[in-house]
């Protein structure tokens, strides 16, 4: 969060921009919160990112921020890319798995001390160092140029600021010509420098390209280019420049049509002792390495692939990705090589190249081998962008390669779980309302509470909830929707806003439906175990509690309690207060279950006592039976009413629970937490909560208001997830409103 923290230096009036001239951030989320749970952080985000977005011509301000990949699981890597503008172009975000000397993905804290990105950073701030002053230079081409050069394309040279394109070629050295399109020269004890020279005047009749690469991974400048020269030149373009370094060779390709000017290429290789390494150079048409593989469709799950085979004797193939760009899919490739007559050991590298983001990612392997390469993203394909996405082989002459895709529907889940986590929440709140809307519709039609289990079953539908939401996106398209919108000063559907990120997956919100009912029953059975342990340990260790006689909704401690807990929110924190309102609300329930226990063992000995008096008491008996079992039913009527609210209840205070840890770790400060974004939200539930603790089915049975509060939850479940998706800091204003009715049935 620095990183935000030091971009939102910019926002404040009195601060000086001419201060600070570069920012490099590592995992930080400046796109958005990684959990929207409270509107003061996204607030803040908004300001931010606004002032950036609105003052970008004036912020003179280098900006590199790095991502930490897959590996990170607390921060997505597509938060961290910095919005792109045509005006702003001193901006640059990368994902560590795509710097040069890193090509590793890290995790959220790792990123921090990753050896290899250290040297990297380390490297750049040299370099960024001005001669005059000894400082960062003020230069912003050279800060976007020395960024550039470590953490997007490294040539494997040192950084200069005005390197020398044109080289002298001179000394006492070899010149020894090359005819042929394909090269290879291994290098081993050299005592005189060697110039190879490749003619390419007839190469440009036949090829397009021309690959070169080298083992050796010094700095110095390796290849030439000649212009008008027969055999020999004394001065030649320094090529080194274009070269890309890679982890065991550097490579350059070039584009014959792009240098009509040279005549000759020119490779060098320097005198050595003790060293090896390897050369290799091939002519080649773009057709013929370059091959189109579109991916599977998303729903095939695995089940069918698809395969090239690269059997001829080429150094580097580029295989096209077609049909992938979407955040929504995920696929395995898995590369298997076979060699013939090879006895040292080979490498071969696999680079997946994105062309719209700096996310690129690169496997090793040692041939012959076979391996597995996993092929998704961390930022969806633009809609303006026509390149593909890119899987470039860096590969041995002497081996096939089989390359198969297909599609991997757990690392698909992976991706929803990755994108769409966040708001799993507001899905088990809303199958929790549709199984509450449904407890409340029973007990006014048939006077009794189903389980929660069997009214989350039967009305936690997703049908109920996408449809209203996908109307609501299509109206909103149009003019006078929108207006009317506007005007009812509606904040924005969340679907819009997933949308305009290209986060909308197929079938994600059906998913999302499906994981979020799962949890709301897995809860729900772990908090009514919960009750009924903690009710058995209750009485345990105080003496059995009776039913209640006669049902009071306000006791005479309930009004002290709720200014007591009112005063503890407006004086220290609203999360604490929810929090004690909770654990109050926990232990009415516990008392209750360990009455319904105790009157139940109770009634099994006092039938057995019974049947030894039938005759003389027989209509008495009758009469205090079918009075006890009514409120025995009441009773359970009332627990699994109360069991569903716990669960309502938990999520509030899960999401409630970061201003909470925040309150405590800030206790030594100051005790009162300001701003509080739970205290409204806490003034409203306290005398809820207190009241529905003293709740019973039977009061409510004959309410009027009973049969409006059991309409109500359906269409807050629609808005919980039409705008607490993406903003899970409303979902509890979703919630409170069916509690606070169906308190409100205890009195009319």
């Amino acid at each position: 969060m620095g990183g935000l923290v030091a971009r939102a230096l910019l926002t404040l009036k009195n601060f000086k921009q001419d201060l600070i001239n570069l920012l490099i951030t590592q995992a930080t989320p400046h796109v958005a919160p990684v959990l929207p749970l409270d509107r003061f952080i996204t607030d803040f985000y908004m300001t931010v990112n606004n002032y950036w977005i609105l003052n970008a011509r004036h912020i003179n301000l280098t900006t590199l921020s790095v991502a930490g990949g897959f590996r990170d699981y607390q921060v997505r890597s597509g938060l961290t890319f910095l919005p792109k503008l045509s005006h702003h172009t001193s901006a640059l975000s990368v994902v560590s798995s795509a710097v040069p000397k890193t090509w590793v993905s890290t995790d959220h804290l790792s990123i921090v001390w990753c050896k290899q990105l250290q040297l990297t950073t380390i490297r750049a701030f040299f370099d960024l160092i001005d001669a005059d002053t000894k400082q960062i230079t003020q230069n912003p081409k050279k800060k976007l140029s020395v960024l550039n050069h470590h953490f997007i394309r490294h040539p494997a040279k040192h950084f200069e600021e005005n390197p020398a394109i044109i080289s002298d070629l001179t000394g006492t050295s070899m010149w020894v010509p090359v005819k042929v399109s394909k090269w290879t020269y291994v290098a081993y004890n050299e005592s005189d420098k060697i110039y190879f020279t490749f003619p390419l005047a007839n190469h440009r009749k036949i090829y397009t390209h021309v690959y070169c690469q080298s083992t050796m991974l010094d700095t110095n400048s390796w290849i030439f280019g000649c212009i008008n020269s027969t055999s020999m030149c004394r001065q030649g373009i320094d090529l080194s420049w274009k070269a890309e370094l890679l982890p065991t060779i550097k490579s350059l390709t070039l584009r014959l049509q792009d240098y009509p000017s040279l005549s000759h290429l020119v490779v060098y290789v320097p005198s050595i002792h003790g060293s090896k390494f390897v050369v290799d150079c091939e002519f080649f048409k773009k057709e013929m390495r370059t091959i189109q593989l579109p991916v599977t469709h998303l729903f095939s799950f695995g089940l069918s692939s698809r395969k090239v085979l690269l059997n001829t004797s080429g150094l580097f193939y580029n295989i096209e990705l077609l049909n992938f760009g979407q955040i929504y899919q995920a696929f395995t490739i898995n590369v298997v090589s076979k060699c013939s007559g090879v006895k040292e050991e080979i490498t071969s590298i696999y680079k997946l190249h994105i062309p719209w983001s700096y996310e690129d990612s690169l496997t090793i392997a040692q041939v012959p081998s076979s391996t597995e390469i996993s092929l998704k993203l961390h930022i969806a394909q633009p809609d303006n962008e026509s390149q593909v996405a890119l899987l470039k082989m860096y590969t041995s002459s002497d081996c096939e390669y089989e390359v198969t895709v297909k599609t991997s529907f757990s690392q698909i889940l992976g991706q929803v779980v990755r994108f769409h986590g966040g708001a799993l929440p507001a899905y088990v709140t809303s199958s929790i309302l549709l199984a509450y809307g449904g407890q409340l519709y029973s007990l006014f039609s048939t006077g009794h509470c189903l389980e929660y289990a069997t009214m989350l079953d039967k009305q936690a539908k997703p049908y109920k909830v996408d449809p209203f939401v996908l109307m609501i996106k299509f109206l909103l398209g149009y003019k006078w929707f929108k207006e009317l919108w506007d005007v009812l000063l509606l904040p924005e559907l969340d679907a819009i806003i997933l949308t305009s990120q290209s986060m909308c997956f197929p079938l994600v919100s059906l998913i999302l439906f499906l994981f979020g009912t799962c949890t709301a029953y897995w809860g729900g059975l772990l908090s009514s175990t919960s009750v009924r342990l903690l009710s058995s340990l209750w009485l345990a260790l105080k003496r059995p509690p009776e039913l209640p006689k006669d049902i009071k909704m306000i006791s005479l401690d309930l009004p002290f309690l709720t200014i007591v807990l009112i005063i503890v929110s407006w004086t220290t924190c609203g999360a604490f207060a929810i929090l004690l309102t909770y654990l109050y609300y926990v232990f009415k329930i516990v008392h209750l279950q360990a009455s319904l226990a105790t009157f139940k063992n109770s009634q099994t000995v006092n039938l057995k006592h019974s049947r030894r008096n039938e005759k003389k008491s027989n209509h008495h008996k009758d009469s205090t039976v079918h009075y006890l079992h009514l409120s025995a039913n009441d009773a359970e009527d009332s627990l699994r009413m109360h069991n569903t609210v716990i669960n309502l209840l938990t999520w509030i205070v899960l999401l409630s629970m970061p201003s909470l840890i925040y309150w405590l770790k800030n206790l030594r400060y100051y005790f009162k937490l300001s701003p509080d974004p739970c205290k409204p939200l806490a003034f409203i539930l306290i005398p809820t909560m207190a009241i529905l603790g003293n709740t019973h089915t039977v009061s409510i049975k004959s309410s009027k208001l009973l049969k409006t509060t059991s309409q109500f939850p359906l269409p807050l479940a629609v808005g919980v997830i039409a705008f607490g998706s993406a903003h899970l800091y409303r979902v509890p204003c979703f919630v409170f409103i069916p509690l606070l009715l169906h308190a409100l049935c205890n009195f009319m």
